[in-house]
């Protein structure tokens, strides 16, 4: 039966390789990231990004001018490439405002949108020396003809061009976070900024990010999936590699070998004690036998990010004092999911879930009465944040805001016992989150991280039943 299915397997791998291999004596322009006509097997025809259509992006640039006073300027700046040696890049990422607007995922490139010109795209030039050590990047042309650009100059020309739009504008709005001496550096800007004629176009941006459309719904389903399916993969293989970095290595390679194109952040595998550190990121311990360990992970699918948290004993059982805990956490995350529907705030729903953890923790014992102030140190976290281009998505937007359809936010709560706690010492060195997606619908909401079990009894029967399996396949061998 093995031996049938591995020749199936291969059949079907064959014919979709075959599928995918089409001829064309035509050449395909490269414009420094993937097209409909380069990469057919991530877009379609009408789309600018995986997912997005040009017309969205085209939508968003004039959402935002409806948002932004007359006669103003909004000025956003690629992010930087960052350098990890002299001579080695760190794997590039764009700026989510500048991606969200232009489409471009490439560097070097200032956007200025206006309501008088649109968007003008000053693009970074390609000298040969670049193109034979990088490859081509998207210039003036592709400014115009692929991200449907009105202006577009070389960024070499920004100097000439740029202050006298700043001149003709009566308020500057620029993203902080990338801004850039290519035009913070301008005398005009620098004047602007001295009058206080400057400010923070986050404001405008996230408020325009907040809320997803169906395209970065679907994006979001997909992200989370491939975060759910590698992080199972990962727990099956949790008892025969208990390592906190081959859990790590596992997690980002199922993840990636599911389309993602990187982690959204460096994965959180916290075994034992490890665990009570809420962004624990040595990942270098191995995971004693009994141990819990917590994995908080997430990846990036096109621009969209994915973040939950699953936490288990790899041994495949729970003793009864994580269980005791754990089981607090899980009906504090059942309670809190429920609240998530639109008129609620995270605020709110992170009030609530002190309510349940305090009172819990006290009856448990790990609370005397109702400390709060000792309940912070054992949870300094809010319940959730807004997810979405970024992990902390829209971080302009407050916690207070009613939620709304087409938010997404998560679900975390968690208590992190650390081995210094002045309590009980049956539960020191404990650390417990589960974490999910939640969207908010007309109606409610939707898990979009449903598919990843989080019941006792789920886990245990999984991580017995896998390992049973290994054990049986090792033996044939």
């Amino acid at each position: 039966m093995r031996i049938l299915s591995g020749k199936l397997l291969r059949q079907l791998s064959f014919k979709q390789a075959i599928g995918r291999c089409t001829y064309s004596t035509g050449k395909v322009s490269d414009f420094g990231q993937p097209t409909s006509t380069s990469h057919p097997q991530l877009m379609r025809e009408g789309e600018l990004t995986p997912g997005i259509t040009t017309e969205e992006y085209i939508s968003r640039r004039n959402r935002l001018l409806e948002l932004l006073p007359e006669k103003s300027l909004a000025i956003i700046a690629a992010a930087p490439v960052k350098m990890m040696t002299d001579v080695v890049p760190y794997t590039f990422r764009q700026d989510a405002d500048y991606l969200y607007l232009t489409g471009c995922q490439q560097p070097g490139g200032v956007a200025v949108l206006s309501h008088e010109s649109g968007l003008c795209m000053f693009m970074p030039e390609a000298k040969p020396h670049d193109v034979v050590w990088q490859g081509q990047i998207a210039g003036v042309d592709a400014a115009l003809e692929m991200f449907k650009a009105e202006e577009a100059y070389p960024v070499s020309k920004l100097d000439k061009i740029l202050p006298n739009m700043i001149k003709r504008s009566s308020k500057l709005f620029h993203n902080k976070l990338t801004a850039t001496p290519t035009y913070t550096d301008l005398e005009t800007f620098q004047n602007a900024a001295h009058v206080g004629k400057v400010s923070d176009l986050s404001v405008f941006t996230h408020e325009l990010r907040w809320a997803k459309s169906p395209a970065e719904l679907k994006l979001m389903k997909e992200s989370a999936a491939i975060a759910c399916q590698a992080l199972l993969q990962t727990m099956f293989h949790s008892r025969t590699y208990p390592y906190e970095g081959m859990l790590s290595a596992k997690v980002e390679y199922e993840c990636r070998m599911r389309g993602a194109q990187r982690m959204a952040f460096n994965p959180v595998v916290g075994g034992g004690p490890n665990a009570s550190v809420i962004h624990y990121s040595r990942n270098d311990s191995k995971i004693k036998d009994g141990d819990l360990v917590l994995m908080d992970v997430g990846c990036e699918l096109h621009g969209y990010c994915s973040d939950l948290t699953r936490t288990w004993p790899p041994c495949g059982s729970f003793s009864s004092i994580q269980e005791e805990i754990y089981d607090l956490i899980l009906q504090t995350n059942k309670e809190c999911i429920r609240l998530c529907q639109p008129g609620a705030s995270i605020r709110q729903i992170h009030n609530y879930s002190v309510e349940l953890l305090c009172k819990g923790l006290k009856e448990i014992g790990i609370l005397k009465r109702d400390e709060y102030r000792t309940y912070h140190q054992l949870n300094p976290t809010s319940i959730g944040h807004y997810l979405g281009m970024d992990v902390h998505d829209s971080s302009m937007i407050s916690y207070d805001r009613p939620l709304k359809p087409g938010v997404v936010i998560t679900i975390e709560p968690g208590i992190y016992i650390p081995s210094s706690f002045d309590g009980p010492e049956r539960y020191q060195g404990t650390g417990i989150r589960i974490e999910d997606e939640v969207l908010i619908t007309e109606t409610g909401c939707e898990v979009l991280t449903g598919s990843m079990p989080k019941e006792i009894k789920h886990l245990e029967s999984l991580l017995n039943n896998y390992s049973h399996t290994m054990g049986m396949e090792a033996i044939t061998v």
